[in-house]
């Protein structure tokens, strides 16, 4: 992994054009995404998404804030890697997947290591248990912190800029900035 940066998105469709409405729903959200990506123009970006809207959504974040990626699969030789996905969408009565009370655990050892740069603790995440919550980002979020862990990577600064459900479904936007590579 040569990546500098990794920046974590959402794969919220509301962030699509066409789900739009006259006001938009997630305007702190959206702002996040967008302020995330803007020191981005100019590297050689890598895509790691969810499988069901992660990749579009993505994009569309990238084009959005004027920075191209590359195909899928090229995420290694990035400069900097924007990993797609969301934490559980059964975090409520009104969620898409209804309540079921380990949501929030899982989010928040989620959202702990976002917060404070720990690839350890997303490389060591329950991919089956993040399914049974619905959690869209489960494996591409453990994908990330197995190859940042694997690289012999430091997280030298980590950012949480956005962490919310609006609907029940977790977002997070994050950053990190990562340390020498060591190997």
């Amino acid at each position: 992994m040569r990546a500098t940066r990794v920046v974590v998105l959402p794969a919220a469709p509301v962030l699509l054009p066409e789900h739009a409405g006259l006001t938009d729903p997630v305007p702190d959200l959206r702002t996040a995404a967008r302020t995330a990506l803007a020191p981005l123009a100019g590297h050689a970006v890598g895509l790691l998404a969810e499988p069901r809207w992660g990749e579009r959504v993505g994009r569309h974040l990238l084009a959005d804030a004027g920075v191209s990626a590359p195909g899928t699969g090229t995420w290694r030789e990035a400069d900097v890697v924007v990993v797609v996905g969301d934490g559980s969408a059964r975090r409520g009565e009104k969620a898409p997947g209804h309540l079921d009370p380990r949501a929030h655990g899982w989010d928040e050892r989620v959202e702990h290591a976002l917060a404070h740069g720990d690839p350890a603790t997303l490389a060591a995440l329950d991919v089956q248990e993040g399914d049974e919550l619905l959690a869209a980002g489960a494996g591409v979020l453990r994908e990330l912190g197995t190859a940042v862990v694997a690289a012999g990577r430091e997280v030298a600064r980590a950012d949480l800029s956005y962490a919310a459900d609006p609907f029940g479904v977790r977002y997070w936007v994050a950053s990190w900035d990562l340390g020498p590579d060591v190997s």
